[in-house]
């Protein structure tokens, strides 16, 4: 079993910056895919980036390739989504997920965080 609680909700203008974390609860967090799930209002829930538990493999939607970075520490349980030069668009609820398989549907992902509000003003 792994819980998982976001932090980093916040306002910021667009071209700004925010980071988002996940701390995770469970002695086998290091064996988990690590991923950003987000969901903006009236619309799906869509991927965003994860990162494969060793941290050699990582997968990003096209939309945030060369603004936003994951990463993970295993050793504090940890994940990270760093995410530059935001735009009007990024505006959502962010959900962290852990699942098996580096895989960007959201069926395969078994353990959800509560979601934060992330808002980005133009």
């Amino acid at each position: 079993q792994v819980q998982l609680v976001e932090s980093g909700v916040g306002l910021v203008q667009a071209g700004g910056s925010l980071r988002l974390s996940c701390a995770a609860s469970g002695r086998t967090f290091s064996l988990y895919t690590m991923a950003w799930f987000r969901q903006a209002p009236g619309k799906e829930r869509e991927f965003v980036a994860a990162m494969r538990w060793s941290g050699d493999g990582t997968l990003y939607t096209d939309s945030v390739k060369g603004r936003f970075t994951i990463s993970r520490d295993n050793a504090k349980n940890t994940v990270a989504l760093q995410m530059n030069s935001l735009k009007p668009e990024d505006t959502a609820v962010y959900y962290c997920a852990a699942g098996q398989w580096l895989v960007i549907t959201t069926t395969h992902y078994h353990y959800w965080g509560q979601g934060t509000q992330v808002t980005v003003s133009s």
